[in-house]
């Protein structure tokens, strides 16, 4: 990555539209389903350095995005996003699988049980497992748009993107384009 996209990427409300911790820090991956555009924001220190105190500002869970202080083991928080974006992604597809459950669980342990209270690992860890508890898998959704993880809070379970300010209003400009170029 080069230093000037380091330079020009900012942690905004866009990056924290999850709305729980564990499905921002898995949306850390950006354009995850696109191979040739995906872009892992933790891989860049700086990034995951930011993360923490962007996260205490704009993070939906408040009571843990509060108190993280940043990573303590990277190794450890890939493992644990990795597992959680695998499960909550099958979840948003109606497709969770067991072993999915078994490796979301297996990666908070060693979170839990060896990471500092304070660290982003641990606090990933309780949003992940808050999440499951909610077993309100039908409100898990994966945006049209940018692939990003979120939960959808409406009413009436009619979000549909991670983010109606950026990805929604891409979507409309593009179906006006369009419209446009067809009348033309």
């Amino acid at each position: 990555m080069s230093d000037a996209s380091t330079e020009a990427f900012a942690w905004t409300p866009h990056r924290f539209s999850g709305g729980v911790l564990v499905l921002d820090v898995c949306n850390s991956v950006i354009l995850r389903h696109d191979a040739a555009k995906r872009e892992d924001r933790f891989a860049d220190q700086a990034a995951l350095s930011a993360f923490a105190p962007a996260a205490q500002k704009l993070c939906a869970e408040q009571d843990l995005a509060a108190r993280v202080q940043g990573a303590s083991d990277i190794g450890r928080l890939f493992t644990l996003r990795e597992a959680a974006d695998a499960h909550f992604r099958a979840c948003a597809k109606g497709s969770a699988s067991r072993g999915d459950l078994a490796d979301l669980l297996e990666a908070t342990l060693p979170a839990l049980r060896h990471a500092p209270p304070r660290s982003l690992e641990s606090a990933t860890a309780m949003s992940a497992l808050r999440l499951l508890g909610l077993q309100e898998a039908e409100r898990l959704k994966t945006c049209p748009a940018c692939g990003a993880l979120f939960l959808d809070k409406s009413k009436n379970r009619s979000r549909a993107w991670c983010d109606m300010a950026v990805c929604g209003n891409r979507a409309k400009a593009r179906r006006f384009q369009a419209a446009h170029r067809a009348e033309h």
